[in-house]
């Protein structure tokens, strides 16, 4: 049955660190609301754990980050978008993610991804529809979050994740994402 899951999560809810299973993804269209927590949803800390055990002997940053945008968009529900942008010539530009086809290139201070990347800061946005400037590179968006990658000094890129559901980010969701984030800047270069 393999070794103990991480977290010390149930049988059920074991997560590989090579290959994460978890339970199926929950629909993707948009629901009513906000799903309450149940105990068949991956904790924090095992997504964490799960995060870690990826990238831990990995120092590719495209794979780390193609695993990691998977993992997200297998374990956190309802989303429609998870992945990653990447700082090169002075605008982002799409990496590895989960969902629909996305923009490809964002300019440093446009949209979400723009904004948080030229703040450095973790942006979350509630209804995306009253943010100056959103990038609508999905219609079916209507909440986001998107956390800067930072390693040092350094703006690498950010982290993205949108939902079909308004409202769908918290305070415990954006620490979580910043968690994932500090994993992924651990095995970059200093």
């Amino acid at each position: 049955m393999g070794p103990p899951a991480p977290g010390g999560a149930s049988p059920s809810r074991r997560l590989n660190p090579v290959s994460p299973v978890f339970p199926p993804a929950p629909e993707r269209n948009p629901p009513v609301s906000h799903p309450p927590a149940s105990p068949d949803r991956v904790t924090p800390a095992d997504l964490l754990s799960a995060v870690e055990a990826v990238v831990r002997d990995e120092a590719d940053l495209i794979a780390n980050t193609a695993n990691i945008a998977a993992l997200l968009f297998e374990a956190l529900p309802t989303l429609n978008w998870a992945g990653f942008y990447f700082l090169r010539d002075g605008q982002l530009v799409l990496g590895p993610f989960q969902g629909r086809i996305a923009c490809t290139r964002i300019a440093m201070g446009r949209g979400v991804c723009g904004t948080a990347a030229a703040q450095r800061r973790t942006i979350v946005v509630p209804d995306v529809h009253l943010f100056p400037g959103h990038i609508a590179c999905d219609a079916a968006s209507e909440s986001e979050i998107v956390v800067p990658i930072v390693a040092g000094e350094t703006l690498v890129g950010v982290l993205d994740i949108d939902s079909p559901v308004k409202n769908r980010f918290s305070p415990a969701d954006q620490s979580l994402l910043e968690g994932v984030v500090a994993l992924l800047v651990r095995t970059l270069p200093a």
